[in-house]
């Protein structure tokens, strides 16, 4: 079971790090959302947003191997992923880049479903 809960939180920290590239710059994140973010503004907005995926993926990553921190750990990658699921969910109309980013989060949000439930079947541990 530790390791299911382990193997969770990695692959949900590995989804929150793949929008990190997106500090490459206007570039790299028409490439990752199909949208063009040549404004300046809007660019580092979204920069900023890479850093701040980054920071959760790494953090996620750390507590799959940190049991202390796996439960906070867990509400961090929920909310994330919730919260932008509903979003999309509630918006539509999103092009196929973002819609890979609805995929993807579906994915992290399977492997937390599992990965919590192994969780607390280990006794929170």
């Amino acid at each position: 079971m530790r390791y299911l809960v382990s193997a969770s939180l990695v692959l949900a920290g590995i989804i929150h790090l793949l929008p990190l590239s997106g500090l490459l710059g206007a570039e790299r994140l028409a490439a990752l959302y199909g949208v063009d973010f040549s404004e300046p503004n809007l660019s580092i907005l979204m920069r900023h947003r890479a850093v701040l995926f980054g920071l959760l993926g790494a953090f996620l990553v750390f507590a799959a191997f940190r049991p202390s921190l796996q439960a906070v750990a867990f509400i961090a990658a929920f909310v994330s992923v919730l919260s932008f699921l509903l979003l999309a969910w509630s918006s539509g109309g999103y092009n196929a880049q973002v819609g890979r980013v609805v995929t993807a989060d579906l994915i992290a949000l399977v492997a937390l479903v599992i990965g919590a439930a192994a969780y607390a079947l280990n006794g929170n541990r």
